[in-house]
């Protein structure tokens, strides 16, 4: 392997450790070892598989940057070229004009968002703990958590980005920083479409008292500057901002794709088009009712609240939706695993968004089925169960009216 490959992994290490560092999290001899041995190990595993390739690297992502490549690097952006929104594309076309082999990079930027997505849930997980090993824990627990791996270091995809923006983002916003949480959510939806599973949570936080309407002009603002570069190469305005509406065809017609969706529970279904109107519209339901149960309990709301409402919305809503592909529940699996650290009673509903995503994982890695989907499922309903739990019991009392004293 290039010995710049090398440096590079090497450098997304010490940002890492420089995370940990600058969060007081080392502050003795037994941090510093374990939290070396510990990322060493977790770059080595990455460094092994960086010369894997999948189909989607053979059949797309090396044809893009090819694209790029011939068609002179940034001044192609001007051209349609792939399925990915424009943020996705700045970086293969910077990676045309590399000498280092494409597949690397493009996998090395999915492993710098690691990096970061593990400094985000241990964010989140500081809302609830002060506790250095459960931040520590949960930092370490996203570089290793299986589907992690697999997504960025072994399957060269991107998931790790848009969801390390949004939960960076939530963070923020709880933290009391709404224009900067802003910012990360509209770069998170300007990476994927999927960040709209996410995004629901921003009204809950509204209703939090943590934006006011205001902060939501930030949204189309930073998304006009976002796509702005190829528009200036020549890339059409219009076409431009609407891209993620003509690419919704590319998404396939099949109702479900190796994913744990409530369409694993039916092999055959007579009518497609109706029960793909059907799931859209339950989608939808089921986001108005847990948004109309925060807005009746917004007085009430906590950061627990907010937690357990985005993962009722980054698993619910893609469960119920139809086309979805294996990779969609990647922002379920992070929530679910920070909700195993913020609220350790709750840790089953990580194990089960884990199980759920594996087995679609393993259907598209393996080309075969470990078990039914279905199974995964089922597991997706029992951790919607936990996330209701968490939401509802983060419910806090509110606070009480003082009684004015009669006069003598």
């Amino acid at each position: 392997m290039d010995y710049r490959v090398w440096i590079l992994l090497i450098l997304e290490a010490a940002l890492a450790l420089f995370l940990l560092y600058r969060a007081g999290l080392l502050t003795g001899r037994t941090q510093w070892l374990v939290s070396l041995i510990l990322l060493a190990d977790a770059f080595i595993l990455r460094a092994a598989v960086l010369g894997y390739e999948t189909l989607d690297y053979q059949n797309f992502l090396a044809h893009w940057v090819r694209f790029f490549r011939e068609n002179g690097g940034f001044r192609a952006l001007a051209m349609e070229v792939g399925n990915y929104n424009i943020p996705y594309l700045y970086f293969l076309a910077l990676f045309s004009y590399s000498s280092i082999r494409d597949l690397y990079l493009i996998k090395l930027l999915s492993i710098l968002f690691d990096v970061l997505l593990a400094w985000g849930c241990m964010r989140l997980v500081g809302r609830f703990t002060q506790s250095a090993a459960r931040k520590l824990g949960c930092f370490f627990a996203v570089l290793y958590l299986p589907t992690v791996f697999l997504n960025g270091a072994v399957w060269g995809q991107c998931d790790s980005i848009y969801v390390a923006l949004a939960v960076l983002g939530i963070a923020l916003a709880l933290e009391d920083r709404p224009v900067a949480s802003m910012i990360l959510i509209t770069l998170s939806f300007g990476f994927k479409l999927q960040a709209v599973f996410l995004m629901p949570v921003y009204a809950v936080l509204w209703m939090y008292g943590k934006f006011n309407w205001r902060h939501f002009l930030i949204f189309p603002l930073c998304y006009v500057l976002l796509v702005l570069p190829a528009v200036l190469l020549g890339r059409p305005f219009l076409e431009t901002l609407s891209l993620y509406a003509s690419q919704t065809g590319s998404i396939g017609d099949g109702l479900n794709y190796n994913s744990p969706s409530v369409f694993a529970f039916f092999r055959h279904v007579e009518n497609p088009a109706g029960a793909s109107t059907a799931a859209i519209v339950l989608s939808l339901v089921f986001m108005a009712n847990i948004l109309a149960v925060a807005f009746a309990n917004r007085r009430r709301l906590s950061d627990q609240a907010v937690l357990g409402a985005a993962l009722l919305f980054a698993i619910g809503i893609p469960f119920l939706l139809p086309h979805m592909h294996d990779r969609y529940f990647f922002g379920a699996d992070m929530l679910a695993l920070v909700l195993a650290f913020a609220v350790p009673p709750l840790f089953p509903a990580a194990l089960l968004a884990q199980f759920a995503s594996l087995l679609g994982y393993h259907a598209y890695l393996k080309m075969r089925y470990l078990l039914p989907m279905r199974y995964g499922a089922m597991a997706l309903i029992l951790a919607l169960v936990l996330a209701l739990i968490c939401m509802l019991k983060g419910f806090r009392e509110p606070p009480k009216k003082k009684r004015k004293k009669k006069n003598a």
